[in-house]
């Protein structure tokens, strides 16, 4: 259940991604695209910093680690800022961030605070949603 949900949480930033590729559907008012997607990725990055909180509150052996609580804030502040940025610099800071927290979250699983399954779907998650911010900002 976790790869499908997962998996579907990369249509918009494809549908999107394409769409501002494309230029559709026609009729959108102009920059209508950008906001949905540039917003929808800093959301996620949202959700992934939730996930870095999550484990620094339950951590094996009781202790937490401050990196977990840092990377539970930083992503979504980091989301929030690069809403600020033109066009296609914003695309390219959310792509990129999205990208670096891949490694980051997969490393809860070598920890033993997510199970393995959880490391190759972050993974294959930030390369899908990196990819299509990337391609969004060099449209």
């Amino acid at each position: 259940m976790p790869f499908g949900l997962g998996l579907a949480g990369l249509i918009p930033f494809w549908a999107l991604a394409v769409a501002r590729v494309t230029g559709w559907p026609p009729g959108l008012p102009p920059g209508t695209i950008d906001v949905l997607l540039a917003t929808y990725a800093a959301t996620i990055l949202s959700f992934l910093g939730g996930i870095r909180w999550g484990a620094a509150l339950r951590p094996p052996g009781g202790v937490p680690v401050a990196t977990d609580y840092v990377f539970g804030v930083l992503p979504q502040l980091f989301g929030w800022g690069a809403l600020f940025l033109p066009g296609p610099w914003r695309f390219a800071a959310l792509g990129l961030g999205i990208l670096v927290l891949g490694p980051i979250d997969r490393n809860l699983v070598a920890r033993g605070l997510a199970p393995a399954w959880f490391g190759r779907l972050r993974m294959i998650l930030s390369l899908g949603a990196g990819a299509a911010l990337l391609l969004a900002a060099v449209a």
